[in-house]
């Protein structure tokens, strides 16, 4: 398997917790044979400002969230692939924090949801509520009517009032009393999760799990990022407040839609295609997975590597981008067998050991 890292001196983490490369324009591309290195761009010059401003974007959030790079990238790929976004991780790891911040670089608008066991999906999705002035039932918009939502500790309200996200998630979109409401456009969904064994936490259920793009999981930070962090409060850091930090937008919502639909245009060719199924395929065939990647998932890692593909400069994606991406896009929809899970085997493990074995184009 290629190693989609950049040069010894310009690493920095991806979504997938080790080296990868960094973004902005001075990002170094993984190492490819010269035929697959980056070409000129549909765009270039447009194309080259909006990544320009993306690699801002990253720096900004670095500013309020330290030691999170690969999560940091991961957020990125997430809004560039019109995907949503899970973080897990222990409480205090910065997952609100970095949510946050990047909508504050964003300049997007915003709304936090806290779940709550008594939180009914009306609360999340909005209702219809009497008017006695007028006698009639106004829809009355929730929170979910918003640029980016941050449903803050998904996990701890029962899966009813999750199920209410689904729609909103895969259609853009929230339905009552028979009549579609669209969203706005841009529209994504940052989601915190605790380790699920934490006491008074719900289990997702699939279909939503299916919904999010990636899943990234933030570690307790080592000692030196952690003294960082201490350093920053120390000297007047209030993390309620991502301004003290010096954050300050760098994109628009036009920016967003620009970068998004450029994307899009980021080519595939069949062989990389084809190795996109095999190893969806792998997933279902390894002996120690109760369910594999759907199809869905595939689609999934997809729209992922085109976006990491569009960060790092590339016109099409390659076998590098696929492998980056492999991890975070697909750990939350394998199902590892129980006497597997028993000796230890996670989805990550699992994910590691399917891209040694698939062959890799050349």
């Amino acid at each position: 398997m290629t190693d989609p890292a950049s040069t010894p001196d310009d690493r920095t983490e991806h979504p997938t917790g080790t080296a990868g490369p960094t973004l902005g324009k001075d990002a170094a591309a993984p190492a490819l044979d010269a035929d697959r290195r980056p070409r000129s761009r549909r765009g270039g010059e447009d194309d080259a400002a909006l990544r320009d401003a993306f690699g801002r974007l990253r720096a900004e959030v670095g500013k309020a969230v330290v030691g999170q790079e690969g999560a940091v990238s991961g957020m990125i790929v997430g809004v560039l692939g019109q995907g949503h976004v899970l973080l897990e991780g222990v409480p205090g790891v910065a997952k609100t924090l970095l949510v946050r911040s990047l909508a504050a670089a964003m300049s997007l608008d915003t709304k936090r949801v806290q779940f709550t066991p008594d939180l009914m999906p009306g609360d999340v999705t909005g209702s219809l509520v009497y008017d006695a002035s007028t006698g009639t039932f106004p829809f009355r918009e929730g929170p979910v009517f918003t640029n980016v939502l941050l449903a803050d500790e998904v996990n701890r309200t029962p899966p009813k009032t999750q199920s209410a996200l689904l729609e909103a998630m895969e259609e853009r979109q929230v339905s009552v009393d028979g009549a579609a409401r669209p969203l706005p456009d841009p529209f994504f969904v940052a989601a915190t999760m605790n380790p699920i064994e934490f006491e008074g936490t719900y289990t997702l259920p699939e279909a939503q799990l299916d919904r999010f793009l990636m899943k990234l999981v933030l570690e307790v930070p080592p000692r030196d990022v952690e003294w960082q962090v201490l350093r920053r409060h120390a000297d007047g850091f209030v993390p309620r407040d991502v301004r003290s930090a010096g954050v300050s937008p760098v994109l628009g919502v036009d920016e967003v839609l620009a970068a998004q639909r450029a994307v899009g245009a980021v080519g595939a060719r069949d062989d990389v295609l084809a190795y996109v199924v095999d190893l969806a395929r792998a997933t279902r065939q390894a002996p120690s997975v109760r369910v594999g990647v759907s199809p869905r998932g595939a689609t999934a890692l997809l729209a992922a590597a085109k976006a990491w593909a569009w960060l790092t400069g590339y016109d099409a994606i390659t076998p590098d981008h696929v492998q980056a991406m492999v991890v975070p896009v697909w750990r939350h929809r394998l199902r590892v067998a129980a006497d597997a899970e028993l000796e230890g085997v996670g989805a990550d493990g699992v994910l590691q050991q399917v891209l040694e074995q698939v062959r890799v184009p050349i």
